[in-house]
């Protein structure tokens, strides 16, 4: 694709494309370069490449040409200048936690983000002195009540997890350049297929690529996306202290990426049928997915998506037995702790128990 660069592309072709760098083999499929280090034909050239005065691969923990081929092309399909892969989501949410707080800093997150997050802030990046406040996704008054003029950073998923809760991106993103802080929105949920986020202003995009870019459970990884300045301290931070994707995952992220549009237009068909489906059974205490015009955050998911998705939740009636007999009465979910299928326990009053079942639809 490197003779056309003006050319606007469709997303399935930058999905199967992009980034694509053939060795001297003319190979049709990516490359899997498994090599921890790389060879100089001279002391000059490795002087060269070490101080930076010509580009080229040192070491994989820095920079590996697989892992490039998908930084290229998750960026292209986000619209973005530039991405940075990681080893993981939550070290993708790391990263930008040591990239651009400091002690004294404070970070405004929402309370409806991944458990794992709520550790790293309040467990971990708080050991350096930075404070957190938690506060609920979809009101904007809270936000603007939590800042204070240390305030860095704010962090959204969006939808959340597993409750489909929607930000206003614009809104937040505006409330952070008013404060001098940044919006970084965590969106394996939508994929860049279905959301871009930077077009409503966020500073930056987080993935867990284990999700959906992946697709099929086979791989760990994550990324961070956004323009060369803020990306090249998030390089900078990888570099150093090595949560580094692996080539092979890449290689695995890249196969995937080739069938995400396709996939993610799945899901989102899939979810609506088995959402409308769920609000009409008589067993169901509710259900929650944007796609339903019920949904508190529908208007605002169908203004800033291009889909729904594929993750639906919903209530049973009942004690907790009624709804241990839902999971165990499915011949098609797997239970087990990945976003095909999770759970998650639900207190209610008198101590009894409802459940919440989320479920990644795959296909028709």
């Amino acid at each position: 694709m490197s003779q056309h660069d003006d050319i606007e592309y469709q997303l399935d072709t930058l999905a199967i494309r992009t980034g694509h760098t053939r060795s001297f083999e003319g190979e049709h499929s990516e490359p899997i370069f498994l090599t921890s280090s790389f060879v100089y034909e001279n002391a000059a050239e490795a002087a060269a490449k070490f101080s930076g005065a010509e580009p080229g691969n040192i070491y994989s923990r820095f920079t590996n040409p697989t892992v490039a081929m998908f930084e290229t092309r998750l960026a292209a399909l986000e619209g973005s200048e530039r991405a940075v892969a990681t080893s993981s989501g939550m070290a993708a949410i790391m990263a930008v936690a040591m990239s651009f707080l400091k002690a004294g800093d404070h970070v405004i997150c929402s309370r409806a983000v991944f458990g794992s997050t709520v550790s790293l802030f309040e467990k971990y990046v708080a050991k350096f002195n930075v404070a957190v406040t938690f506060v609920d996704l979809t009101d904007l008054t809270a936000w603007q009540d939590a800042i204070r003029p240390e305030t860095r950073l704010l962090f959204v998923e969006s939808p959340s997890n597993p409750l489909a809760e929607v930000a206003d991106i614009q809104a937040l993103s505006d409330l952070a350049h008013a404060n001098d802080a940044l919006l970084a929105i965590d969106n394996s949920f939508c994929t860049p297929i279905l959301q871009r986020p930077l077009q409503f202003g966020a500073d930056l995009v987080i993935y867990s690529a284990t999700k959906y870019l992946d697709g099929q459970g086979r791989a760990l990884g994550g990324a961070v996306v956004g323009n060369h300045k803020l990306l090249e301290e998030i390089f900078g931070y990888v570099r150093t202290t090595g949560p580094s994707m692996s080539p092979f995952n890449a290689w695995v992220f890249l196969k995937g990426l080739e069938t995400l549009r396709l996939r993610m237009k799945a899901h989102s068909e899939s979810a609506q049928k088995i959402a409308e489906w769920l609000v009409a059974h008589p067993k169901v205490e509710k259900v929650y997915f944007a796609g339903l015009t019920d949904h508190v955050g529908h208007e605002l998911a169908a203004k800033q998506q291009t889909g729904f998705g594929g993750i639906v939740s919903f209530e049973v009636k009942g004690e907790r037995e009624g709804a241990w007999k839902v999971m165990l009465s499915q011949q098609l979910p797997i239970q087990q702790q990945r976003l095909m299928v999770s759970f998650l326990l639900k207190q209610k009053q008198q101590r009894k128990m409802s459940m919440i079942l989320s479920v990644t639809f795959l296909m028709d």
